[in-house]
């Protein structure tokens, strides 16, 4: 059956551009694929146009986007094609990097070290550090509490250190 659409096209445009790269970047980060981040992305702004939450501010239209990007990507990486299919590095297909001399390691390796993070660990990372949002921010998109982000922050640097230490 299907959804019914109950948002205006005013009220999706503007939260596409005032939230919409913010909604790629986390899906693109969790995804690691480009093509997945936009379904993603599309997806949860076709939730946002058929669900009648009522948003008391920016904040809490954010915090929802957020929240529903990271469980739009847990339900894309549990699905029988992303369990079944090949990833470029499986079928020996390399991407180009950029290389920058002054650094221990280029921007691809340390998102490839992201990446290789748990999903738990990864968005934490994701919305604290590109995202730059607060730990009570982090812990409401997520569904945890602010001291649990804290911990996952921290374990995730020190793999992040684990991963990148033989770069450096």
């Amino acid at each position: 059956m299907p959804q019914r659409v109950v948002r205006n096209d005013a009220f999706l445009r503007a939260a596409m551009r005032e939230h919409g790269a913010s909604v790629l970047r986390l899906a693109l980060a969790q995804t690691g694929s480009r093509a997945d981040a936009e379904d993603v992305y599309q997806d949860v702004f076709v939730a946002l146009a058929c669900c009648d939450t009522e948003f008391a501010d920016s904040d809490h239209l954010r915090a929802w986007l957020l929240r529903a990007t990271l469980n739009r990507c847990r339900d894309l990486a549990r699905s029988w094609w992303r369990r079944h299919a090949q990833s470029f590095d499986a079928l020996g297909i390399e991407v180009a990097q950029d290389e920058k001399d002054d650094a221990p390691w280029t921007d691809a390796q340390l998102w490839e070290a992201v990446r290789r993070l748990p999903e738990r660990y990864r968005a934490v990372v994701h919305l604290r550090y590109v995202e730059q949002l607060p730990a009570d921010a982090i812990a409401a998109a997520c569904g945890i509490s602010a001291s649990a982000v804290r911990t996952r922050l921290s374990r995730a640097m020190q793999k992040l250190r684990i991963y990148l230490g033989g770069l450096s």
